[in-house]
C-alpha cells in the first residue's frame, strides 16, 4: 500500500482501475495515497469499492457496470470519445465522466492526411504490385491517381479534429467544404472554407473526411442513399468512429466505382475488419491508428489520470464530457 497522500483523508485501501496497457506511459505511481489495479482489455470489469476506472474505448462502462462500482467517482475515458459510457447512467448515479480532448488532434490529423494521401496516390496497390513482383518497370500509366490541388475536401464535422485537418489542407491548395451545428468564423478565416448542409458536401467533394462522434444520430450516417449522393470517382476516409458507416454501402459504392477509393482506421464491430475491406484493392485500412504517436499516447493516459487526481481531491475535473 501507498502512504496517506495530502491528496485526500481517505483509508489508504481506495482503490482505484486503470487499463493495464497504460502502464508503461504512466508513472509508477499514477494515482498517490490509492492502490492502483492494471485492469486488462480482456478481463471484465470487476466489482467492489473501486471510487475510480479509466478504461480504454474498448471497455463498456455502463449501468450495470457503476451499479457493481457502488463507491465510483469518476469514469476518465482514455479517449476523445466517451461512446463506450452510458452517461445517462453515470449522471444518474452522479458519477463524472471525462475524455482527452485536444492533446489528440494534430495527431489524429496527421493520420487522417496519411490516409488521404494514401488513397489519392493508390499506395497499397503500388504497394502490392512490388510484393507480388508484378512491377515490369516505369510506365506513363501505371497508378495514375488523384492530384489534390484544386480539388474540394468536404470534412463532416469541423470540431476540433476536422479543422485541423482542414488547415492542413490549405498547403495543398484545396478549396474546403465543412459541416457543423453553428459557423466556425476563424476556421472560415483562416482556410476560406465554406458551411453547407451535408447533402452539398457530399455532392461537391472530391475527397470527404469524417469527423463526428458516435451518437444516436451519427450511427449509420454514411450509407447507401448517402453514398449514392457523393461524386463519382471520389475518395472517402474515416478516423472517427466506425458505426458512423454502414461498411455494406461503402463496398458497393467502391465495387460501383462511385468511390474510387477508401481510407479506414476505424471500423463497425473493432478489431474485426471486414476482410473484404481488407482484400479490396481501393481500401487502405488500419488498426485504429489515429492517435498512435508516443507523445499524444501519453499525454491521453496523463490528462486521464489529472482528471482522476482531481475529483479525488475534490476539485472540478479538467476536461468533463459533459456539464
Amino acid at each position: 500500500m501507498h502512504p496517506v497522500s495530502s491528496l485526500h483523508e481517505r483509508a489508504v485501501s481506495s482503490r482505484v482501475l486503470i487499463a493495464a496497457e497504460l502502464q508503461e506511459l504512466l508513472d509508477p505511481d499514477p494515482v498517490p495515497g490509492y492502490d492502483v489495479e492494471w485492469l486488462p482489455s480482456d478481463a471484465p470489469t470487476p466489482a467492489g469499492d473501486y471510487v475510480a476506472i479509466v478504461p480504454l474505448l474498448t471497455r463498456w462502462i455502463g449501468g450495470t457496470e457503476q451499479k457493481n462500482l457502488p463507491d465510483l467517482k469518476i469514469v476518465a475515458n482514455c479517449a476523445v470519445g466517451v461512446d463506450n459510457v452510458d452517461l445517462v447512467a453515470a449522471e444518474m448515479r452522479g458519477v463524472i465522466v471525462t475524455n482527452t480532448p485536444d492533446v489528440l488532434t494534430d495527431a489524429t490529423a496527421d493520420l487522417t492526411w496519411a490516409l488521404i494521401l494514401a488513397v489519392a496516390r493508390r499506395l497499397k496497390e503500388g504497394e502490392r504490385l512490388i510484393a507480388e513482383g508484378k512491377w515490369t518497370g516505369f510506365h506513363p500509366a501505371l497508378l495514375l491517381g488523384l492530384e489534390l490541388r484544386d480539388k474540394t475536401l468536404g470534412i463532416v464535422g469541423a470540431g476540433r479534429i476536422g479543422q485541423a485537418v482542414g488547415r492542413r489542407a490549405v498547403g495543398f491548395g484545396m478549396r474546403l467544404l465543412y459541416t457543423a451545428r453553428g459557423t466556425r468564423r476563424e476556421f472560415e478565416d483562416q482556410t476560406g472554407a465554406r458551411r453547407v448542409d451535408l447533402v452539398r458536401l457530399l455532392e461537391a467533394s472530391d475527397v470527404v473526411t469524417l469527423h463526428v462522434p458516435s451518437t444516436p444520430e451519427t450511427k449509420g450516417l454514411m450509407n447507401r442513399e448517402r453514398f449514392t449522393v457523393m461524386k463519382e470517382g471520389a475518395l472517402f476516409v474515416n478516423t472517427a468512429r466506425g458505426d458512423i458507416v454502414r461498411e455494406p454501402a461503402l463496398l458497393e459504392a467502391l465495387a460501383s466505382g462511385r468511390l474510387a477509393g477508401a481510407g479506414l482506421d476505424v471500423f463497425a464491430e473493432e478489431p474485426r475488419v471486414n476482410p473484404e475491406l481488407v482484400a479490396h484493392p481501393r481500401a487502405v485500412v488500419l488498426p485504429h491508428l489515429g492517435s498512435a504517436t508516443g507523445h499524444t499516447r501519453r499525454a491521453m493516459a496523463e490528462l486521464a489520470v489529472k482528471n482522476v487526481r482531481a475529483v479525488l481531491a475534490e476539485e472540478p475535473p479538467l476536461t468533463p464530457a459533459y456539464r
